[in-house]
């Protein structure tokens, strides 16, 4: 079983970041209407001319040294860090990394290499590196890559949302804040502890390609992570309330957004009403799960499955390889749910931590249906792997084409499929959470993600959450804890039999979501609305042997 490799098992959230701090996911951004595309804003003549002097210097070299097609990418990548404990200040970090890496195709062989150093010689050294790397790798080739046709874009740029660049955020300003959260948690009766931080993400991307592409992007994503521990007067007992404030691909605006001095006491009651919640008792109930926390379920249940290199059985790494394959066997034909069932693929969603203008391959990213009326309709692809699937868009009468699903993490890391933001889109009716809840006679309504456990496949799995409320007679009774429930994803999802409508669609997010080896850490957004699931298995996670 893969436990949760995104660093954020239940009470070891400060240990996670702070590790990442010293190296380097999950975490709900504010309700939007709908997925809705947000259109690359392309700037003409916008890269910085000494970056692509560099890169048309490193793609010139690659081809003299006989690459069929090459790309460059030269990076910064910011990272910063303030965590706070109690009234205390832990720890400020800030990270800058910069340096250029170059891929290079030679008779259908990949190779790759990079440098930190930017001068001509630098970059044109690192180029005829890659392309001796992928004469090296022919004899372990087991098919000549082909890439799908991409556009060219030459000078383009684009920018993420985000109003406030946190690095013009004052170090003092971003501490006082997490100091007053922590203080007003502690007011409350019998919390004893706080963990809080603010983790900010730059990442200023150059790119071209032998095809003709130029182009620069500026992303910032932001997180406020939030655990609040309430301990029992006679010590018996503690419990957890985290996972407050779901990361997102904006600015420091955003943190202002979540008004977490104005929330922190309730979300610490509702850490000490936890203490004297009542024990789950074991059996079959009808779910209501909110999407602060069924996007993780999404994540767990439904992207990892349909990246399709995991579905081939290239990639196994973190998150194993994927039930939904082969694909012949499932395109078209499977029932991952029922029919109201919609699932999108997109890197074009507001404020989304994947969302981006061009994918680390100049592609401009495109938004699919994963799962069409409950069907297996795609999986997530590369300008490579769009070839793989070659006969199934044929048959489907759409182009071949890359949807935009390659990423890397740094300048020194070559880029490779990773997943795209990917949400359980609205149903037709206008329904919301309360709605919901009054159409359920016997259930939970699960708040928040909590720990998991899946196995290698994405078939069988375990979910915790982070408040769980007893449904009685279509109203909520009253606080349960120690709850999981326990899935094989065909029947979880085939037993969804109500979905929210647009008002009630939010996005959560995997900050730091690990895939590869070596290994690189990408972020992704789930958009979901709330959603009921009839008779799934629920256990108690308190009870002993």
């Amino acid at each position: 079983m893969s436990t949760r490799r995104d660093f954020l098992m239940q009470g070891g959230l400060a240990a996670a970041v702070l590790g990442a701090a010293n190296a380097c996911k999950t975490a709900s951004a504010p309700p939007v209407t709908a997925p809705s595309p947000q259109p690359p804003a392309a700037l003409a003549n916008s890269v910085d001319a000494s970056a692509k002097d560099l890169m048309m210097t490193a793609l010139n070299a690659a081809k003299m040294a006989g690459a069929a097609y090459a790309d460059a990418r030269i990076g910064r990548y910011q990272n910063n860090f303030v965590i706070t404990r109690e009234q205390q200040i832990v720890q400020v970090v800030d990270t800058n990394s910069i340096g250029c890496g170059v891929r290079a195709l030679v008779d259908g062989t990949w190779g790759f290499a990079a440098t930190r150093t930017l001068t001509t010689d630098a970059v044109a050294g690192a180029a005829r590196e890659a392309v001796a790397i992928a004469k090296a790798s022919r004899i372990a080739r087991d098919r000549a890559v082909e890439l799908a046709p991409v556009v060219a874009y030459p000078d383009v740029s684009y920018k993420s949302s985000f109003t406030i660049d946190p690095w013009s955020v004052p170090v003092e300003q971003k501490a006082d804040l997490l100091l007053k959260a922590n203080a007003e948690s502690l007011k409350i009766a019998n919390v004893k502890y706080v963990f809080s931080a603010m983790y900010f993400v730059k990442e200023e991307r150059n790119f071209a390609s032998t095809e003709g592409s130029v182009i620069s992007q500026t992303i910032v994503r932001s997180w406020l992570p939030m655990q609040i521990t309430a301990v029992s007067s006679d010590f018996s007992d503690f419990q957890n309330r985290g996972n407050t404030v779901q990361p997102a691909g904006r600015g420091y605006e955003y943190i202002l957004a979540q008004d977490v001095v104005g929330n922190a006491g309730k979300w610490a009651e509702e850490a000490a009403a936890k203490l004297k919640a009542k024990p789950v008792e074991v059996g079959k109930y009808d779910l209501v799960l909110h999407p602060s926390h069924l996007f993780l379920t999404i994540h767990e249940s439904i992207a990892h499955p349909t990246e399709l290199d995991r579905a081939l059985g290239y990639e196994a790494n973190y998150a194993g390889t994927s039930f939904v394959a082969p694909p012949e066997k499932f395109l078209g034909t499977f029932k991952y749910g029922p029919e109201f069932m919609n699932v999108q693929g997109d890197r074009s969603q507001e404020g989304g931590c994947a969302t981006i203008g061009w994918d680390d391959e100049g592609v401009k990213p495109e938004d699919f249906l994963i799962i069409r009326n409950g069907i297996v309709n795609d999986y997530q692809t590369t300008r490579e792997q769009a070839n793989w699937l070659r006969w199934w868009y044929e048959k489907q009468g759409r182009p071949v084409r890359s949807h935009g699903c390659s990423n890397a993490d740094s300048w020194s890391s070559v880029q490779f499929q990773r997943m795209p933001n990917v949400s359980l889109l609205p149903g037709d009716k206008d329904l919301v959470w309360d709605d919901l809840i009054a159409a359920t006679d016997r259930g939970i309504a699960i708040v928040g993600d909590g720990s998991f456990s899946i196995d290698q496949q994405r078939f069988n799995a375990q979910f915790g959450g982070q408040t769980f409320h007893e449904i009685k007679g279509g109203k909520i009774v009253g606080v349960l804890k120690d709850v999981a429930y326990q899935i094989r994803t065909p029947d979880f999802w085939n037993s969804l039999d109500m979905i929210g409508g647009k008002r009630s669609y939010e996005m959560g997010a995997s900050f730091f979501d690990g895939k590869g080896q070596p290994g690189q850490v990408n972020a992704v957004s789930h958009g979901c609305v709330p959603a009921r699931f009839r008779g799934v298995n629920v256990i108690n996670t308190g009870r002993k042997a």
